[in-house]
């Protein structure tokens, strides 16, 4: 079996992120995300928006968006050869190094009937604070969950303990002030 790897999503990548999207959303009879969306993402958020790999092979993806210091989760999609497996946690692994310094919150959306991703979701801290009626349109309905900022802090420490990403700068001590003596006039 190959390595698994996820790196920022790249123009080129538009394709992949297409066919993926037909096969994890379409195969399901749900909406895909359409191209102008995708298009965009790929070219414009590569620092919050990421495609893992098994080998050469796309096994899934993560779209977020970042405004001011709150990060908006859209999407997150697993090919259904890899659902199960350790990728959506690596996906969510690099947006969280991603954006853990740069975001006070994160929102995710997600069906009610979803509960892997639901709980992944409590995973990493996000606690439900409401539904999106027609969210993607007529009939969609969405729950509303959201990571504070003390969930961050939490789940900075955690990932520093197991390794995955590098500590917080510590900012050094004040130096303590020079004395010096003044001669007699």
């Amino acid at each position: 079996m190959a390595e698994k790897t996820v790196r920022p999503i790249r123009p080129e990548d538009f394709e992949i992120l297409m066919r993926m999207e037909d096969e994890v959303f379409g195969a399901e009879g749900e909406a895909v995300l359409g191209p102008y969306y995708v298009r965009l993402c790929c070219e414009f958020f590569q620092d919050s928006c990421f495609v893992a790999f098994d080998g050469e092979v796309p096994a899934g993806y993560l779209l977020c968006f970042i405004r001011g210091r709150e990060a908006y989760c859209t999407t997150l999609a697993v090919a259904p050869a890899y659902q199960g497996s350790r990728v959506a946690f690596l996906l969510l692994r690099a947006l969280v190094a991603a954006i853990l310094d740069r975001c006070d919150a994160c929102w995710f959306t997600v069906k009610e009937d979803n509960l892997q991703a639901r709980s992944l979701h409590a995973a990493l801290g996000a606690r439900e604070v409401g539904t999106r009626d027609a969210f993607y349109g007529p009939g969609d309905r969405r729950l509303v969950s959201r990571i504070e900022k003390e969930g961050f802090e939490r789940l900075r420490a955690r990932f520093e303990r197991m390794g995955l990403v590098a500590p917080r700068a510590v900012a050094a001590p004040p130096a303590e002030p020079r004395r010096v003596a003044l001669g007699a006039a």
